[in-house]
């Protein structure tokens, strides 16, 4: 059987001992336990951390790097990776953890992050990729969300039913669980005619 694949964003800032290292780390370690692969964007912060808890709780690792950040800034994918998916340009590398997974979970972060969730939003809205989870991690996303209701246009049936949040990481792997068992039925889009 083949893992399902989640991509996990998050800031690149978190260092080890930090809290938002360690809620990384047990993130990984609960998504590999519960049997998925683990893909991330292959560096530092919240990347490594995630992939080194899903490597000792003895899960594989995919990083998607970008040899942008590679020549640019000498970064190089964290030794937790055990296949390493590598494009030239950070478009590529986004679309990939965006479209070539089979859910999406999002950790505090910072602008790359915002815009990792936007796009996934996006491309979950109008179809262009195949419905699945994202599950935004914290109060954070919640206010977020509500300013960005308050402020917006935002179809509250059908556009916040593609997007979960929850409290903390442990109530990730059962939110993954949940989508998975039983997927929402998500309203039709209104025709704009």
């Amino acid at each position: 059987m083949t893992r399902r694949i989640v991509s996990v964003f998050g800031g690149s800032a978190p260092a080890p001992g930090s809290p938002g290292y360690a809620e990384a780390y047990h993130l990984g370690r609960q998504l590999a336990g519960a049997g998925y692969t683990v893909m991330t964007g292959g560096y530092g912060g919240t990347m490594e951390a995630a992939g080194k808890g899903a490597k000792e709780a003895g899960g594989r690792v995919i990083g998607v790097t970008v040899g942008f950040f590679e020549d640019r800034f000498g970064l190089r994918p964290n030794p937790y990776v055990d296949e390493t998916i590598r494009y030239e340009t950070l478009h590529e590398r986004l679309h990939h953890l965006v479209a070539r997974s089979d859910a999406t979970v999002a950790l505090r972060g910072g602008v790359g992050t915002l815009s990792e969730v936007a796009l996934s939003w996006s491309l979950l809205q109008v179809g262009e990729i195949a419905p699945k989870p994202l599950v935004l991690v914290g109060a954070g996303w919640e206010r977020i969300l509500s300013a960005y209701r308050a402020e917006s246009y935002v179809n509250e049936a059908r556009d916040m039913a593609l997007v979960t949040v929850v409290r903390c990481v442990e109530a990730v792997a059962p939110a993954l669980e949940a989508w998975f068992d039983s997927p929402p039925r998500i309203p039709p889009r209104l025709s704009q005619g």
